[in-house]
Formats: structure tokens, sequence, C-alpha cells
């Protein structure tokens, strides 16, 4: 895939708002401050297209990314951050699951967890929707540079058992800060984009 051509495209809260169905989009999901930002500013080769914060919790919208007027990347709001109120909370629930249940162009979630920490009660409640909306689960771990080497292979057998995936899933180690994981990544979304097909609707999981 070629990120060269990347701009950040629209800020939605709201099926109205979403931009044309006529491109396929790859969603982001994940804890907040799990570094979904990272990831998209890593994969696009910039440093500020996607905002990082190190304030959980401030993404509230659906932000989307335009990849050379061919694919989209999708950042969804980050999920499990306590000091946000109840209401606003249900709020980015609704919002989460109205995108991953009707959007029609969505070929692939993807979701993100934190390496150096076992999968939460919301990682498993997430990874649960991926999988009822139909899609096989992508998963990539990040912040692979704060681990030591010997602790690698120790924490993602833990992220794989805990999230119950098995030979169809996909678990890739991931860092932002070294590149590492960024080429498989691509790769990954390369492959689901190339299967859309926007007059039969034959997204790749459904």
């Amino acid at each position: 895939m070629d990120y060269i051509d990347a701009k950040f495209l629209l800020t939605a809260v709201k099926p109205s708002q979403y931009p044309d169905t006529l491109i396929p989009e790859v969603a982001f999901v994940g804890r907040s401050n799990v570094g979904k930002s990272s990831l998209i500013n890593c994969l696009t080769n910039r440093t500020k297209l996607a905002r990082t914060s190190s304030t959980p919790g401030k993404t509230a919208t659906i932000n989307f990314y335009d990849i050379a007027g061919s694919y989209r990347l999708v950042d969804l709001p980050g999920y499990g951050y306590a000091k946000v109120a109840k209401a606003e909370l249900e709020r980015w629930s609704k919002m989460i699951e109205t995108y991953l249940s009707d959007r029609f162009n969505l070929v692939q979630v993807i979701q993100l967890v934190d390496a150096r920490h076992k999968p939460t009660k919301d990682d498993i409640t997430m990874m649960g929707w991926i999988r009822h909306f139909g899609f096989t689960p992508v998963v990539v771990a990040t912040k692979l540079d704060k681990l030591k080497k010997s602790q690698i292979e120790a924490n993602l057998t833990q992220i794989y058992e805990t999230l119950q995936l098995d030979d169809d899933c996909i678990l890739l180690p991931f860092s932002s800060e070294t590149k590492e994981g960024r080429e498989e990544v691509a790769e990954v979304i390369d492959l689901v984009c190339s299967r859309f097909n926007p007059d039969q609707g034959d997204i790749l999981n459904k």
C-alpha cells in the first residue's frame, strides 16, 4: 500500500457525517492511549497526521484518513478510560457499535492491545464485538519496544490465550518507535482492501 499520499479526511460522530462508501476502510480499535494514532502515523510515515495525546480518553470522535484516494484508515474512539462520565462512555460505545454494524465498506477491524499487559475485560468485550460482526480477529500488540526481549514471547502468549485466538487469527507485535511490525500490518491492510468489491459488497469476512 502506498502511504505517501495520506491526509486527514474528516471527523464524524454519526453516520450522516461519514464519507462515501466507494472505497474500503480499515478501522482501528483499542483502549485509550494504546497507540492507535501512533500506528497510523507510523504506517503513513508521518509524525503528525494523527494527533497523539498523553491524555487518555481525549479522542471522542471517529477520524477518517484518506490514503491515496484508494483506502481509508479509521481511528475509532478509545475505550476503557474510567475517568470519563458514564453517559459519555455510553455515547462512545454506541458510536463505535453503529459504525461497526452498519458500515458497508468496512473490510477489517484491527484491535490494538498493549503488549506490556494482559488484555482487559474491555479488550475481551471488544474482541467479542469483532467476532459478532463477522470479522476474522487481527490484533496488533503495541509498545513492543517497552518490553525486554526475554518478556516478549510470554506476553504475546498471554494476549493470544486471553483473547482466545487461534490459527485463523492474526497477532502482530508492533512498535511505533522502532517500526517493528510496520510492514506486516501494512500487508494485512493491503490484503483486505484488495478484496473489497463495491458493486457486490464482497467484504472479506462477511
